[in-house]
């Protein structure tokens, strides 16, 4: 026989093993779980499921529900990480990617280093997103919990 073919007989019997692993290593793209960022997604688990692993808590956080059969996925910050869902052995049960995308009504404005963003429907008002300048998000950060304690101490007030 040629090298060739036995080069070609090699790979072919490689191949199953060589597709076990990546099954197991790297979810399909259908496993893919889309969440905007800043905001909360509730997602079915998989029967059985006792823990999550979360591989980047920085890009999203997961909160498994009373009962087990759901999740809640909350966009933390601009990503793509991945979830395992494990039974009460450890074994894998199902492994998904988390992807967190950006608001489809935020406008970013990049002057050289200096990036802001503005919450646009239909009036643009300022907001903070992860990439932000330091000085635009502190500002506008800023101004957001300032607003809150305003807002909340008006609630508590006693009237009259």
């Amino acid at each position: 026989m040629s090298s060739r073919v036995l080069l070609i007989l090699a790979l072919v019997a490689a191949a199953p093993v060589a597709a076990l692993a990546g099954s197991a290593v790297a979810p399909t793209a259908s496993a893919t779980l889309a969440v905007t960022i800043d905001q909360a997604k509730v997602a079915q688990l998989p029967a059985g499921t006792r823990t999550l692993v979360v591989g980047n808590p920085a890009i999203a956080d997961v909160t498994m529900l009373k009962g087990g059969g759901a999740m809640v996925v909350t966009g933390k910050g601009y990503g793509l990480t991945n979830l395992i869902a494990l039974d009460a052995q450890g074994n894998i049960i199902d492994e998904k990617n988390i992807e967190v995308e950006q608001a489809k009504s935020v406008l970013v404005v990049q002057r050289g280093d200096e990036r802001e963003s503005y919450w646009c429907n239909p009036l643009c008002m300022p907001t903070v997103q992860v990439g932000d300048d330091d000085k635009a998000f502190s500002a506008a950060s800023g101004q957001i919990s300032a607003h809150s304690t305003l807002a909340q101490g008006a609630a508590t007030k006693p009237t009259n």
